[in-house]
């Protein structure tokens, strides 16, 4: 097939290592199946990947999904798509983005695009078949960087080369760029923090501060999913050794106050932020002793599985900390009425807040995620069977007396003890 575009590629021939990586992910993935369906759709169609694909590559990290951009306007690419029986969704398709689904692999597929119009929060955009203006609309260089199934790289604005010399750079000019979209403030703190190793450019910094309050325009939903992207970069260590990201941070979100923890974190703690688990750093972030979390759930409209996750561990630690709280019958409640989970949190949220580890409550994690909650062994049948009691109220007092001392007792309970909270 000819491509039509060949003048603009920076072809490489030898197999260097990037080449490489980019064949493996080819070969080893069903995304080939794209690639194939839309270069044959006509002689000029054509698919890459691009952005972060690319940027994990040449950085040697995990590759953990994959974005593709096509000369293809999005009609074109369900038409593709259906031709070849692949399943997909229309998640964006305003904007030109089609989701692919093979073998339980996503694939975002966007169409080549320019930008008619911005408002600081979202694009109005045309479908193009131009490579180079749909690289120019996107935010720093290192997120232009494209490349065919062969591993050939398209990289008209040096990405690659900034990456390897840690520099983020934004495409064109930087003002212009974060009015575009506001959240490219928090983008650019999270690439800086993950890939630069110089310092913020003084023009770049005096433009973020002069135009930071932009951020208040865009909707929390895309705010929240930015934290997330920033935590699962593992950057928040960078970040509370960073001066100015930090000004910034605090300016954004400015219930999150407890960044201190993450400057000098133990070696628990490092694990702990490896793993990248969002909502339990967002707890040692928020918890304060105030009311401080449940104003953020309420601000970015949490979920209610994670708001219920964050509210056990902020109730626990609003309570006076005493040696109390952490007795095998206090912990075997938290274990049986709220869950593994919700107990591992507490006791994971003590290790990380402290400047040495307790290897006491380490051993309690060990312990307690070896197993799972156990299940009452008496029921309400054998009440009934054993001590001719009925159904009615006076059966559920005395079940929830049985439970609670079985609870009490470590989960153990003897005929002798059930026999005492029956007749008493």
């Amino acid at each position: 097939m000819i491509n039509f575009l060949d003048k603009f590629i920076k072809r490489t021939h030898n197999l260097n290592s990037v080449t490489k990586k980019i064949l493996d992910l080819s070969k080893n993935t069903p995304v080939k199946k794209i690639f194939n369906s839309i270069n044959n759709y006509s002689s000029n169609s054509e698919v890459r990947y691009v952005g972060g694909c690319i940027r994990k590559i040449i950085k040697e990290e995990l590759v953990d999904d994959i974005d593709l951009a096509t000369n293809l306007n999005p009609q074109q690419v369900c038409e593709v798509l259906k031709k070849n029986n692949i399943n997909f969704y229309e998640t964006g398709i305003e904007h030109g983005t089609i989701t692919a689904v093979i073998e339980g692999y996503n694939f975002e597929i966007t169409s080549l695009r320019e930008d008619v119009e911005t408002d600081g929060r979202h694009a109005q955009v045309k479908f193009s078949t131009d490579w180079k203006k749909d690289a120019s609309r996107r935010d720093f260089t290192i997120n232009a960087i494209y490349s065919d199934i062969e591993g050939n790289l398209f990289d008209p604005f040096n990405g690659k080369e900034d990456l390897e010399k840690g520099l983020v750079k934004f495409i064109g000019d930087p003002e212009q760029r974060i009015k575009e979209d506001f959240l490219r403030i928090l983008r650019y703190l999270r690439f800086h923090l993950s890939y630069s190793n110089h310092n913020h450019e003084p023009e770049t910094s005096k433009i973020i501060k002069k135009n930071i309050v932009g951020i208040s325009n865009l909707s929390k939903e895309r705010l929240l999913n930015e934290l997330k992207k920033f935590f699962k970069s593992n950057s928040i260590i960078k970040l509370s050794k960073d001066k100015f990201s930090l000004e910034l941070f605090e300016i954004i979100f400015p219930q999150l106050k407890n960044f201190r923890l993450f400057s000098n974190p133990n070696s628990f703690a490092k694990d702990k932020i490896n793993e990248s688990d969002f909502i339990f750093l967002l707890s040692i972030l928020l918890i304060d002793g105030t009311d401080n979390t449940d104003y953020f759930i309420y601000k970015f409209n949490i979920s209610k599985k994670d708001q219920k996750r964050l509210k056990i561990i902020d109730n626990f630690y609003k309570d006076k900390i005493s040696a109390k709280s952490f007795t095998e019958k206090n912990l075997n409640k938290i274990f049986y009425y709220m869950g593994k989970q919700a107990l591992i949190d507490i006791l994971s949220f003590r290790i990380f807040t402290s400047k040495k580890i307790d290897k006491k409550v380490l051993k309690l994690i060990e312990q307690f995620q070896s197993k799972d909650p156990p299940s009452m062994p008496i029921g309400a049948q054998f009440l009934m069977d054993k001590y001719q009691m009925t159904e009615g109220k006076n059966l559920g007092i005395k079940l929830k007396n049985i439970e609670e001392e079985w609870v009490n007792n470590n989960f153990k309970l003897s005929e002798k003890q059930i026999d005492k909270i029956v007749n008493r």
